[in-house]
């Protein structure tokens, strides 16, 4: 069974990526996983603040995937599974990949209009080599018809 990992943000490009992945796990009888990760809060002096600003960041990026996986629910038909890390995206997506051999696949999309993202730099690049899985890249400027055509 081929396992899609999609890296969740607030971006367009990872609702193209999810769309992608969600339509070729639906097509090929696979699954998503969805990676949310919850960046690195700025340090502030009281520990108290911090953990709260940490805690409210989490619960957002907790509900942005929530909401994410239902709407694939609904469209595709596939039911994901669900992690949130906490750290920076490249270190959370190189080890999680380590830890999870089942992974068939990174699916990334490409920014719409400034460049690549940090994740298709890095993973596109220096970090190729160290991919135990291929590396989907989707154009984040693909409407949903073009991706239903595309993961036919």
């Amino acid at each position: 069974m081929r396992t899609y990992l999609v890296v969740m943000d607030e971006t367009r490009e990872a609702e193209c990526a999810l769309h992608y992945a969600a339509r070729r796990a639906a097509r090929t009888g696979g699954t998503v996983e969805i990676l949310a990760v919850v960046p690195p809060q700025d340090f502030i002096e009281w520990g108290g603040v911090q953990a709260a600003m940490e805690e409210e960041a989490r619960l957002r990026t907790e509900a942005r995937v929530v909401a994410a996986s239902g709407a694939m629910i609904e469209d595709a038909g596939v039911r994901p599974s669900i992690t949130v890390r906490q750290g920076t995206a490249v270190r959370a997506v190189a080890e999680f990949l380590k830890e999870r051999e089942d992974i068939s696949a990174l699916v990334l999309a490409a920014a719409v209009e400034s460049g690549p993202g940090p994740l298709v730099t890095h993973f596109s690049g220096a970090g190729v080599a160290s991919l135990p899985c291929p590396l989907i890249i989707v154009p984040g400027k693909l409407d949903e018809a073009a991706l239903d055509r595309l993961t036919a």
